[in-house]
């Protein structure tokens, strides 16, 4: 196999579309062998269980060519349609096959009950079905391990799904040999109870993934233990003053994370920037999140009251040169903090103005008045600025 990756592969991915691929194209070796077995000898032997966990097996078939399809689309690299990756076909193709499970369940299950109703329908089976049936639950076991300890070193969720579906085989299998030992003991009856109940299991497990992926596809959040490690991790960085609308939601293997952190409303933009940065970098670094996006609030807008309806800076400063009535020289700089719902102005004036006691004296007393009464200005501060 190439060392270097498919076209269109993310190279970051490399490796673990490379694993994937390897553990999936055993279980399609295994499940071609042991469901050609499990029907042939079911049929001939006369065993409904063993023919129901036969067509279980060919369902596994489908669910490895699925996995295989996901894997080498799902690893694919970011583009402009798809800017997060394409980890959530995996998730899409988890459906599709507990979709497909659920289906073949309750098809095997109608199919052993109206069996059940017929007693010309149970029969004595033969003992090779019972050997058959063993070789399978093995293989099953050892599929289930060998693919688990492979899904939890990659952390991929499909594998891990297919995983439990093998083990979920290796449950039904031994059902399978418990209905088939009943039946070769004189309780013919046991062999189609086992069917049923491999039915009922297939369906289950299909239930389960299906459910599972239709939770992360519909944006459910991450457990409540992930969601308070993150907020941790957030509140716990350098300038972080608190933390509200934290959200979380899966993507593929990962997660996606949204939150808003409370700082300092003085600092500059560049530091509240510098803090966002570290926040975001924290959680990528001790999480497995795919992207973190870090909103910078300087006031609580759950509680604080919203500054949308006040104007923008050319506006405001029109309406401060309005109410000082031309009072206010040219400053060297003014600053606008949007808080509370209203504007606290800051002005830096040259030394030379500031040094004038009886014009800042006059400029004092009429940001006094217009404070008071200002619907937008809640507050008006006069700093020196001296040159360096």
């Amino acid at each position: 196999m190439s060392n270097h990756p498919p076209s269109g592969i993310d190279p970051a991915n490399h490796e673990r579309y490379l694993a994937a691929q390897r553990v999936t194209w055993v279980s399609v070796v295994v499940n071609v062998v042991l469901t050609i077995l499990q029907i042939v000898v079911g049929y001939f032997g006369r065993s409904q269980a063993l023919m129901a966990d036969g067509i279980h097996s060919l369902s596994d078939l489908l669910s490895d060519f699925l996995v295989l399809f996901a894997n080498r689309h799902g690893s694919r690299s970011a583009d402009a349609d798809h800017p997060y990756g394409h980890a959530r076909i995996e998730t899409a193709a988890t459906l599709i096959l507990g979709v497909l499970l659920i289906a073949t369940g309750v098809l095997l299950l109608w199919g052993a009950g109206m069996r059940l109703q017929d007693a010309s329908a149970i029969q004595k089976v033969h003992p090779a079905t019972l050997w058959i049936g063993l070789l399978t639950l093995v293989g099953k076991e050892s599929l289930f391990r060998y693919m688990m300890s492979v899904a939890k070193r990659l952390r991929s969720q499909m594998l891990m799904a297919n995983a439990w579906h093998s083990r979920s085989d290796a449950a039904s299998s031994l059902v399978v040999v418990a209905g088939i030992a009943g039946n070769l003991a004189g309780f013919t009856f046991l062999d189609l109870i086992a069917a049923v109940l491999v039915a009922f299991m297939i369906a289950r497990m299909g239930w389960k993934m299906g459910y599972d992926a239709l939770s992360e596809l519909i944006d459910t959040s991450l457990d409540a233990e992930q969601v308070a490690a993150i907020r941790e991790s957030l509140e716990s960085t350098p300038g972080v003053l608190g933390l509200h609308e934290l959200k979380t939601r899966k993507m593929g293997d990962n997660a996606l994370v949204d939150a808003h952190v409370l700082v300092d409303p003085k600092i500059s933009v560049s530091e509240g920037h510098y803090i966002a940065e570290t926040a975001r970098s924290r959680v990528l670094k001790n999480h497995d999140v795919l992207d973190v996006m870090v909103h910078i609030d300087p006031e609580d807008d759950t509680r604080a009251k919203p500054s949308v309806h006040l104007p923008g800076r050319k506006v405001l400063l029109e309406h401060l040169h309005q109410c000082l009535s031309g009072a206010l020289p040219e400053p060297e700089k003014i600053v606008l903090h949007y808080l509370e719902g209203k504007v606290e102005v800051e002005i830096f004036l040259s030394a030379a103005f500031c040094d004038d006691v009886d014009i800042m004296r006059g400029l004092k007393s009429r940001i006094m008045e217009v404070v008071l009464s200002d619907d937008y200005f809640s507050a008006i501060h006069l700093h020196r600025h001296d040159a360096l």
